[in-house]
Formats: C-alpha cells, sequence, structure tokens
C-alpha cells in the first residue's frame, strides 16, 4: 500500500485505536485494488478469504434463492465487508458487488483472526463493529415486519430528505435496487410513489421534491428504534 492509502486505513473506527505493532501486521498482506462497474467481489456459500473494505465508490451486498435475488445492503466509502465470515471463519451468507467504480483494501482473513487474538484494542473494535451489524439488522427487521411498503418508502424519502438537508434531491441508486432494498418489487415502488403524492412527493426520474415535509413525517411516523442508525 501507498503511505497516503495507508493513513487513510489507519483513520477507519476499526483500525484507529489498536496498536502500531498489531496494525503493521495486519496490513503487511493487504492490498488495495479497484474494480469497475458490475464485478462480483464474493460470492454466497464461498470461504472468506478476505476482510473487505470499501474505500471509495459503493457495493450493493445481496442474496439469492433459486430464481430470486434481494438487495440487502448498499455501501458507501467508508465501510467494512463481511467482517461476521472473517471472524468466525465460515462462509458468506452474502455475495457482494461494486455499484460504480470501486478502490477496495482486501486483508487476509487469517489474519484479521491473529491479530484479533494478540491485540485487545482491535478485539473491542471488532466486537463493536459486529454489535452495530446485528442492530442493523434488528431495524431493518423492524421496517420490513412492521410497515407497509407506502410507509416504508415514506421513511426512506425522509432520511434522503434529511441528509440534503432541502426540499429537492436525487435518489442515490436506480430504482429497481431502492425496491429491492425496501422489500418490494419495481411496480410497487412505483405504486407507493404515487399513493405519496397526496403527501407532498414530486418525482421525475430520479429527482424528488418534497413539497410538505410534515405532510409525509404524518404518514410515516418515524422513530430512532427503527430508522436512527445511531439508536
Amino acid at each position: 500500500m501507498r503511505a497516503d492509502d495507508v493513513a487513510e486505513f489507519r483513520h477507519l473506527p476499526l483500525f484507529r485505536t489498536m496498536g502500531d505493532q498489531a496494525f503493521e501486521s495486519l496490513i503487511r498482506g493487504a492490498y488495495l485494488q479497484t474494480f469497475p462497474p458490475a464485478v462480483d467481489l464474493i460470492r454466497e456459500g464461498d470461504v472468506p478469504d478476505f476482510f473487505h473494505v470499501l474505500i471509495e465508490g459503493g457495493v450493493e451486498l445481496y442474496a439469492q434463492w433459486h430464481d430470486r435475488e434481494t438487495t440487502m445492503s448498499t455501501l458507501g466509502p467508508l465501510a467494512t465487508f463481511i467482517l461476521a465470515a472473517t471472524v468466525v471463519d465460515k462462509p458468506y451468507l452474502m455475495s457482494a458487488r461494486t455499484l460504480s467504480r470501486s478502490r477496495i483494501a482486501l486483508i487476509p482473513s487469517e489474519d484479521v483472526r491473529r491479530v484479533v487474538a494478540d491485540d485487545r484494542s482491535f478485539a473491542d473494535e471488532i466486537v463493536a463493529e459486529l454489535a452495530s451489524g446485528y442492530r442493523d439488522c434488528v431495524r431493518r427487521e423492524k421496517n420490513l415486519k412492521l410497515r407497509s411498503s407506502v410507509e416504508r418508502l415514506a421513511n426512506y424519502l425522509i432520511r434522503l430528505h434529511e441528509a440534503a438537508e432541502g426540499d429537492e434531491f436525487s435518489l442515490p441508486h436506480e430504482k429497481r435496487l431502492i425496491a429491492s432494498w425496501l422489500g418490494m418489487t419495481p411496480e410497487n415502488l412505483s405504486r407507493a410513489f404515487a399513493s405519496l403524492r397526496a403527501y407532498g412527493v414530486q418525482v421525475d426520474g430520479a429527482q424528488v421534491r418534497i413539497a410538505e415535509i410534515e405532510d409525509l413525517r404524518w404518514l410515516a411516523k418515524p422513530t430512532p428504534w427503527i430508522d436512527d442508525p445511531k439508536s
């Protein structure tokens, strides 16, 4: 790795508290690689030879069963995946592919497990990362099981509205992917968008304008126990 890449890597939450010797041991066998869009990085059922860190670009985590496919998560920099499989040395339960041109660091899984055993600070960060991932899964399950498709879309748009800090914003992904992430078909997503027109949501391609955010909040009823990733 280049010195600049190592410095950027070091400041990730997962690595910033570990000892210098342990960090140097961890990245000794690591390398950075740039991938074009739509490249499969890992496959469900494969043994985790590497732990992945997304430095630039975007990644979709997805799963398949027979002829069905669903989006499990979308990641942007700086993010790690899939840590649990690396720690327990079990096959991946999800697949991953690039959404755009992406720069990804690959760390040998054996090195991760060895340093976890040797460095307490790194082990503590691993536990925190896994706990955060578990809580994300609980929030997602609650979102899917307790809300209608229209309510899920409404809360998704509210989060985008808050991030944009304005009434107009662009959808971050194509609608097919958003539909899958929200547990919907593309056709159901279109109908849900149509239902939200009565609550001030205007859609033109990938552009969204929310004219009456309080009306949308009344419908969505957001709660930190589902919608706040820091909760």
